[in-house]
């Protein structure tokens, strides 16, 4: 039987992040450039949250909201799923899918090495459905 694969073989390495203190348009021009839809976000070098274009834009079409004074800390998730390189997908996928998230960040020794997303969960699922049944 095949060993289930490991989180690091699907993740998009080295993902743009943002600062706690910059502002939501930075975030929102960030994220646009990039064509991305999160961001873990750092105060210095430790993971503090992470960032959704929908968490931007929810804020910003709020009345009255100055995206350029509203901070990443002001807008950002908390809680975030944070797994290691070597952490299966099969566990990952049910955390994400238990807590309804868009997103987990992936660190090792304390750093951001990579991101994984519903986008490369489809990925993967892709690949080990076409093996499976190809």
């Amino acid at each position: 039987m095949k060993s289930v694969p490991t989180i690091q073989r699907y993740m998009s390495t080295s993902p743009y992040t943002i600062g706690a203190e910059q502002s939501l348009r930075t975030a929102d021009n960030l994220m646009r450039e990039q064509g991305i839809r999160h961001l873990p976000v750092l105060h210095g070098n430790r993971l503090v949250g992470v960032i959704s274009n929908r968490d931007v834009a929810i804020i910003m079409s709020l009345d009255g909201v100055d995206p350029d004074k509203i901070t990443v800390e002001d807008a950002m998730t908390q809680d975030v799923i944070s797994v290691s390189p070597d952490a299966p997908l099969d566990e990952v996928a049910a955390m994400m899918a238990e807590r309804k998230a868009g997103s987990v960040v992936v660190e090792q020794n304390h750093k951001v090495v990579g991101i994984f997303t519903t986008v490369d969960g489809m990925t993967a699922l892709v690949e080990v459905l076409r093996a499976r049944f190809k």
